[in-house]
């Protein structure tokens, strides 16, 4: 004699486990571009610390409003072309163009502080990456690029070595530093928990859309027009009171 199983009980017949790989790289995905992963990135705010001294930014609407110019105008566009354009080098080999792109990245950046800011993260980037998922041609990469590692360009090394696909990193990064931005936001204004969220749902369409324009960009696309958030981060050094160091 047999017994049905209740409907409700079995498994949705187009049900797909994700393959060994595929669920290794979401994995050390998730991992590096975690909040937790060391890179030191809670303790910059790419010059939010003073806009909100400044009172450009005062509740969430008007931070939404600054990171969507960030994202869409200023350093998140560029990271995310160099980002595509370095995990497309290294999956070439190309190590003459990898090399050309990390001293373009390292010398785009419109402030002292924000190049400490990203070359700091990008250093304990690699430095971390290499320690606990070392690679094989991860060193080879590493050492074409010849100059300091940006954070965009850390990341972008490190998926490409372990073959994971660019979308899948592009957007996983700019989930990270949006959510980074919120939260030294939320520090500064200060916001609650629900507000952030809320700032960092409103952005998601911003972000996919800012992801899909760096990934189709060349580097002739890179530009920026956010000048109000350059010289916050220019200002940032010489403010009296400061939580954040940039």
């Amino acid at each position: 004699m047999t017994t049905s199983r209740p409907a409700d009980l079995m498994p949705p017949v187009d049900t797909v486990a994700l393959s060994a790989d595929e669920g290794a790289a979401l994995y050390r995905l998730m991992t590096w571009l975690s909040p937790a992963f060391p890179v030191g990135a809670f303790s910059y705010s790419s010059g939010i610390e003073w806009a909100v001294e400044a009172g450009d930014i005062v509740d969430a609407a008007s931070l939404q409003d600054w990171l969507s110019a960030m994202l869409t105008d200023g350093s998140g566009f560029c990271d995310g072309v160099f980002l595509a354009q370095v995990h497309r080098a290294a999956v070439a080999g190309d190590e003459t163009l990898l090399r050309e792109i990390a001293e373009l990245a390292s010398a785009f950046v419109p402030s002292k502080e924000r190049q400490l800011e990203t070359t700091s993260q990008g250093r304990a980037f690699i430095e971390i990456a290499r320690s606990a998922w070392n690679h094989d041609g991860l060193d080879r990469l590493i050492a074409a690029c010849d100059s300091a590692i940006v954070y965009p360009v850390a990341v972008g090394l490190v998926s490409a070595a372990h073959g994971i696909p660019l979308s899948a990193t592009m957007h996983g990064f700019f989930h990270a530093v949006t959510s980074n931005w919120i939260s030294a936001g939320a520090r500064l204004v200060p916001l609650g928990q629900t507000d952030s969220q809320r700032v960092l749902a409103a952005l998601e369409p911003v972000v996919v859309a800012t992801g899909k324009r760096a990934m189709a960009a060349s580097l002739d696309d890179l530009g920026g027009a956010t000048f109000r958030a350059d010289l916050a981060s220019l200002r940032h050094e010489t403010q009296y009171t400061r939580l954040f160091r940039s």
